[in-house]
């Protein structure tokens, strides 16, 4: 199989990890040669649940035994999108009123960025630098690294940049600014938090200036850090906020919450201000009911700050300078940028999937499944603990 992945499949890098995958459940992936990895990753975040959570798995075989794709998004009214969608709003802030759902988190920002333009009448956009909000161009043109972007460029024009935690720079933002879009926790930069009271001082500038703030919780969203979104934590209400990965235990979604007068702004002048074709498939859509209700019922938000505990407790080694990020989105910074690419196949070889952050290039990616177990996190601990053992006795 290998060798037809490396064939016909387009590729991201030109050295991808070639694992050849047979199956996956609970906490572990299984390739064909019959080894067995507890996974770390999560696929990136977006496998909350673990893998074929049985919620989820039943939730969507009883939707597709009714019916899958039957129209484009918005027009048809259909159970399993209007219940999700509903039971998502009851659960955020009362600002935040209806649910657009799409395809992807890169998706929904595309989405998000037109809703802020067209409310504003403004088209200036400021982001974070070294941001990660996708790869379609206008998430691309908020991209923070210019390397990253410069060979597809012309981007949208009129983006311009601040850098994440820096109080003084919220005085860019402007009456000509439609939109500022953050990150609530930095994921590519290197699980970066935001500093106290940063956020409510972006929140109160961008009200001041009538501009929209747009939150990327992506990454953080769904219980991830102990909250349903991560901008709980930090006593403001963003004006859309985007979400998707954990949305639907690891099948494709994204969405965009917005108040009712906001999303209206999408039907007309023109119509079709937004739309997709497979956003809030009935099948996704059960599969994010199902999810958003396990994560309650399992009460697994209630769990995230003891398990970021113990990571925190277990990971201290002196080839760790700090560990960044909040609940289960939880970075190592090594003492260097040569360590990590040898720690993440080391562990690989040792049964244990870790990953790489996108411009912290001395981060290691720890985002496992909220039901990751406390005897799995000890056991994945120790794994990685003996790979910087011998790292360390190399260097």
């Amino acid at each position: 199989m290998i060798n037809d992945f490396l064939k016909y499949q387009a590729k991201t890098t030109p050295y991808p990890m070639g694992l050849e995958i047979a199956k996956a459940k609970g906490s572990y992936i299984y390739d064909t040669r019959g080894n067995k990895y507890l996974d770390f990753v999560a696929g990136v975040s977006a496998c909350s649940l673990g893998h074929r959570p049985r919620p989820v798995l039943r939730a969507m075989k009883k939707q597709m035994r009714k019916h899958m794709h039957v129209m484009v998004y918005g027009e048809f009214a259909q159970k399993p999108a209007v219940a999700f969608a509903k039971a998502l709003i009851d659960r955020l802030a009362p600002s935040l009123e209806q649910l657009y759902l799409t395809n992807s988190g890169t998706e929904a920002i595309e989405g998000a960025l037109k809703l802020a333009k067209r409310a504003t009448g403004r088209s200036q956009i400021i982001a974070a630098d070294q941001a990660y909000h996708g790869s379609t161009h206008g998430a691309l043109s908020l991209l923070g690294l210019e390397a990253q972007k410069s060979a597809f460029r012309p981007l949208l024009p009129d983006v311009n940049f601040i850098r994440f935690n820096d109080f003084s720079a919220i005085e860019k933002i402007t009456t000509q600014t439609a939109a500022v879009v953050l990150e609530t926790i930095q994921g590519g930069a290197g699980f970066l938090v935001p500093e106290s009271g940063y956020l409510e001082a972006v929140s109160k500038r961008c009200k001041a200036v009538g501009a929209c703030l747009i939150l990327d919780e992506i990454q953080p969203g769904f219980g991830r850090t102990g909250k349903l979104f991560a901008y709980e934590h930090y006593g403001i209400v963003p004006d859309i906020l985007v979400m998707g990965k954990g949305m639907a235990a690891g099948m494709p979604v994204g969405a965009f919450a917005a108040s009712k007068k906001l999303m209206e702004q999408l039907t007309t002048n023109p119509p079709l201000g937004h739309i997709t074709t497979f956003g809030g498939n009935p099948v996704i859509a059960a599969a994010s009911l199902a999810t958003l209700e396990t994560i309650e019922q399992q009460k697994l938000m209630e769990q995230i700050d003891a398990k970021e505990a113990l990571f925190r407790k277990l990971l201290v080694h002196p080839l760790i300078e700090k560990v960044n990020g909040r609940g289960l989105m939880l970075a190592p910074i090594l003492r260097h940028q040569d360590l990590t690419a040898p720690l993440v196949n080391k562990a690989m070889g040792k049964g244990l999937l870790l990953f790489f952050l996108l411009w912290e290039k001395r981060a290691v990616r720890i985002s496992p499944p909220l039901t990751i177990s406390t005897k799995e996190i000890e056991k994945g601990c120790k794994i990685l603990l003996s790979c910087l053992d011998e790292l360390q006795s190399v260097n």
